[in-house]
């Protein structure tokens, strides 16, 4: 009988265990979406779906968003190892105030001006490798 308390107790612990991991993750999803990194991948991913032959752009960008939501489902699970469930809750807290919204809102202007930035900076980087490769 004790070995049937303890066999309940623990499968009881692991539910409550797979419960909280499931919130988490949860969470973490949430946090990748508010804060704009979902919105990032999308837009990085936008001008591949215009080298697929046009009758079949449609299916490539449904095949695409299902890629898109597991990348999202993985970067969960690599949050979820540098980051507390609660730091995720403080992190989402953060992008529900008007400056967070905000910042989520620029990612995109701002993925896209750093492309500018670091190409130029990759530009003035080969000229000092040059330097040093002579």
């Amino acid at each position: 009988m004790k070995k049937l308390l303890v066999a309940v107790a623990f499968m009881l612990v692991a539910q409550m265990g797979m419960a909280q991991d499931a919130a988490f993750k949860a969470d973490a999803v949430k946090f990748l979406n508010i804060s704009g990194t979902a919105s990032t991948f999308e837009m990085m991913t936008k001008d591949i779906v215009k080298n697929a032959p046009a009758d079949k752009q449609a299916a490539f960008k449904k095949d695409l968003d299902v890629s898109i939501q597991e990348l999202i489902g993985k970067m969960a699970d690599l949050y979820m190892t540098e980051f507390t469930h609660d730091d995720i809750k403080a992190m989402i807290k953060y992008y529900e105030t008007p400056v967070g919204k905000k910042a989520a809102a620029k990612t995109g202007v701002l993925f896209e001006k750093g492309q500018v930035v670091g190409q130029e900076w990759g530009m003035g980087l080969q000229s000092i490798m040059m330097k040093y490769m002579e």
